[in-house]
């Protein structure tokens, strides 16, 4: 049998039940493709995949690769549309098979029903690798899933973690070799620029493993997590890990596992619980998106009412993503969003509900910005947030609006984290703007 692997979100050798599966087979091609209209304007003239979100996804491409090639395999890059370069090759190889990852969004959903409609005689799978749970396992269909995270966390919960046993975490050791080395058109991808203000992501399967191993074991800071998960900007005082969630490069099973991992061998506290617990939220919201489907992306979302605010006001935008609102802490962590790619969870809350209700802007195209912007874009949880802070989602409160200058005074008491980030700036900071022109209605 030959088999295309198409690579996505799984960037990753460990816990890939898609990957595993694909090499039970003679002939095994390995492929990412790169999709030109990541990089052009899209919905709502969205850029989707902004010089942040590219380079931490070539890294991890590149690491990718320098783990295939050991095992006699590379990883053919393709620059084009699924539906074009997939069926070529198939055709080129007398590909019998196809398999990928489930994948949550609309247009992944999409892109598999054409191939399978223009590869008739070829053989599709999918497996889940995103999540923690595959959805026989979960504690509900997924057609009645929880319209609430807390309802759906106490059915999850009431399966226990400490009786369920260790999770079996398997790593693809050995591949078949692939039909030939195809070129490839890499050549054509947008080049990496140079990120403005230096973190300590790196994109690949091994600096995931890495921090994941350093944040629990090499320094403990897991331990804590809880007291200090609310800092603006302070590398240690969060996980980090969803940048590589977001990529595949790190498995949810895996950081599960490695949380009770750290509970059984050094200690089990409020804080590693909540560790979990946040994993649990990215669960729910991966469930979410594959339940609700196109309702993900709708203004009204699921709260079968409508939204407060529908409209678009451009300079209002514009000063939002600029970081040039009246709201210095704001302004801060816009600013900070636009020279790295990443904002911690809190200031992401502050910043939504900023838009939303401050600046009474459809939530969408904020949601847009974020998807064009954060390294550890995720479309599930993105747009899941963004509905929950709007009230059309899975918030029982329906909606959250967060009062700036309480926030200002509980999270940057000194003004440390405006002044570092330029919140009190007229102008924006930093190359990255905005035409407001870009985003019509």
């Amino acid at each position: 049998m030959k088999t295309l692997y198409w690579f996505t979100r799984d960037l990753r050798l460990h816990d890939n039940a898609a990957l595993l599966a694909a090499a039970r087979s003679d002939l095994l091609l390995c492929v990412f493709v790169v999709e030109p209209r990541w990089f052009q304007p899209g919905p709502m003239q969205s850029r989707p995949m902004g010089a942040h979100r590219w380079r931490f996804l070539w890294q991890s491409l590149m690491a990718l690769e320098r783990s295939l090639r050991p095992m006699g395999q590379r990883l053919h890059i393709a620059f084009g549309d699924p539906a074009t370069v997939l069926p070529k090759l198939v055709q080129a190889h007398g590909i019998d098979r196809v398999v990928r990852s489930r994948l949550p969004g609309t247009d992944e959903a999409r892109q598999w029903q054409q191939l399978r409609q223009a590869l008739p005689a070829t053989v599709f799978q999918q497996f889940e690798t995103l999540s923690l749970l595959p959805e026989g396992e979960l504690p509900m269909p997924l057609a009645e899933l929880p319209p609430t995270f807390s309802q759906f966390r106490r059915q999850v919960e009431k399966q226990d973690r400490a009786e369920s046993g260790p999770m079996r975490i398997r790593t693809v050791g050995a591949l078949p070799p692939p039909p030939g080395f195809p070129d490839d058109n890499r050549g054509e991808c947008p080049a990496i620029d140079e990120p403005l203000h230096p973190l300590r992501f790196l994109g690949g399967e091994e600096a995931g493993l890495a921090q994941l191993k350093a944040y629990l074991f090499g320094e403990h800071h897991i331990a804590t997590y809880k007291e200090t998960r609310n800092a603006l900007d302070q590398w240690d005082s969060s996980s980090k890990f969803s940048p590589w969630l977001a990529n595949g490069c790190l498995s949810a099973r895996e950081v599960a596992g490695q949380i009770a991992e750290y509970e059984r061998t050094v200690t089990r506290n409020e804080s590693t619980y909540w560790l979990w617990f946040e994993l649990l939220w990215r669960e729910y919201f991966h469930w979410y998106a594959l339940a609700h489907g196109a309702r993900l992306f709708h203004r009204d979302g699921l709260a079968g009412k409508t939204a407060g605010h529908r409209t678009f006001y451009g300079h209002r935008f514009k000063a939002w993503c600029e970081g040039n609102t009246e709201y210095p802490l704001v302004n801060a962590a816009m600013n900070q969003l636009r020279e790295t790619g990443y904002l911690s969870n809190r200031a992401r809350q502050i910043v939504a509900s900023c838009l939303v209700n401050e600046l009474e802007i459809d939530w969408r195209y904020g949601a847009a910005w974020f998807e064009q912007q954060l390294i550890d874009y995720d479309v599930a949880s993105n747009y899941g947030n963004w509905q929950y802070v709007a009230g059309v989602g899975a918030d029982p409160k329906g909606g959250r609006h967060f009062n700036l200058d309480k926030q200002a005074r509980q999270f940057d008491p000194y003004g440390t984290y405006v002044d570092r980030w330029g919140g009190e700036a007229e102008q924006p900071v930093g190359r990255h703007t905005v035409d407001a022109a870009d985003w019509p209605l």
